[in-house]
């Protein structure tokens, strides 16, 4: 098979349905596309009912042409991520790897243009993250829940307003930002860096105002990235975590406990933001993004050093800090309902706490004149009550 093929079956599956996210090649399975979060075949001719081992191998070693780190990454760790073009069509960041011994492959479709906030209707609080001149700000969420995405519009509002100097650490490059305002350099693992830690490092160097990290991997990472934020720069970088609490533990969880008090204090004086995002299903078809949003204050700083407690609890810190642009999961999702974006059931199975859900949505309910109970014509079952204590009521 070869490259030419190849890009004519990858542009076959991106005009086949609208609103695709991933293409997705695995032995035993059709070609499939990811539209709207659902998984849908492919049909071509000729067609491919079952991929083989040998055909998603053959794409693979196709798409890693002969790179020989990227060879060896397969092969020693069983993956590898890579950046694909069809030229003038779309870009892809690539994620190949190792199942039973075969081959999978996972394209994640990348916008050549890159968006801005008021395209993609996001909270204002991403106006205040672009105006921020040092610290450090988390992204968080689960793979495919738009972190790159909106990282890229808070650099590009930076980039349409300010004249910094901006380097991106990136696995691989996603977007693509055109040198505006600011000057732009992105550099990307395996082909420029080797490591998140040591291109951080390298950064540091190399007289930045703003520092992307594509994500904070290990302590090291944490470790210099904490520094950046110490002396003057604004560092954007992202964490595989689903909420703003967990995000703060799961930092203080990569280092041991003789250390922990030390990261505490530093944590309280560089973090600005927490933003945690999902994609959840919108009525009607595609997906909303519903948000938390913590910013920093004096009673988060407190949180930060001596830990959660009763009613010090991220939580209830990001529910009375709504008129700052702080927002839990719940309020936005509830948000969402009321505005008739995304159904009752989805919005209680995304909720971060059903019960606080239950009662938004009751709330939102009475409000406008609806029944927020299918019981109706309520009466006394006499027949189950005892009969002396029948006839002493009557």
């Amino acid at each position: 098979m070869k490259k030419q093929e190849i890009d004519y079956i990858l542009t076959k599956m991106l005009d086949a349905y609208e609103n695709i996210s991933d293409l997705n090649l695995t032995v035993g399975k059709p070609l499939q596309v990811e539209s709207s979060g659902e998984l849908i075949p492919i049909d071509l001719t000729p067609p491919f009912q079952k991929l083989t081992p040998f055909q998603t191998e053959i794409i693979a070693m196709n798409l890693i042409n002969n790179d020989r780190r990227l060879t060896d990454s397969l092969i020693k760790k069983g993956s590898c991520d890579l950046s694909y073009s069809l030229p003038g069509k779309a870009r892809f960041r690539v994620n190949i790897f190792s199942q039973s011994g075969n081959y999978s492959i996972v394209l994640r479709r990348l916008e050549a243009k890159v968006p801005t906030i008021e395209e993609l209707n996001l909270p204002n609080v991403f106006y205040k993250i672009a105006k921020e001149k040092n610290g450090i700000v988390f992204v968080t969420g689960a793979t495919g829940s738009g972190k790159s995405t909106s990282l890229a519009t808070i650099l590009n509002d930076i980039n349409e307003h300010k004249s910094v100097h901006v380097v991106t650490l990136e696995d691989p490059i996603e977007y693509q930002h055109p040198q505006k305002k600011s000057t732009f350099n992105q550099r990307e693992l395996g082909l420029d860096f080797d490591k998140f830690a040591s291109g951080l490092r390298a950064a540091l160097r190399q007289a930045p105002k703003v520092i992307l990290v594509g994500e904070m991997r290990d302590r090291e990472t944490v470790e210099i990235g904490l520094s950046a934020a110490e002396t003057g720069h604004l560092v954007l970088t992202t964490l595989h975590t689903v909420d703003a609490g967990q995000t703060i533990n799961r930092i203080l969880g990569m280092f041991n406990s003789e250390e922990e008090k030390q990261i505490r204090i530093r944590l309280a004086d560089t973090i600005r933001w927490v933003v945690c995002q999902r994609l959840i299903p919108k009525v009607g078809g595609g997906r909303a993004a519903a948000f938390e949003i913590l910013g920093t204050n004096v009673r988060v700083r407190d949180s930060i050093l001596n830990g959660e407690a009763e009613g010090k609890t991220f939580y209830e810190i990001m529910q009375a800090g709504k008129p700052f642009g702080m927002t839990t999961f719940d309020d936005h999702i509830s948000e969402l309902y009321g505005q008739g974006l995304v159904q009752e059931e989805t919005a209680m199975a995304y909720s971060s706490h059903k019960a606080v859900m239950g009662r938004s949505i009751d709330s939102l309910k009475s409000s406008r004149g609806e029944a927020t109970s299918d019981i109706d014509d309520l009466a006394l079952d006499y027949q189950y009550t005892d009969k002396n204590d029948y006839n002493d009521y009557n």
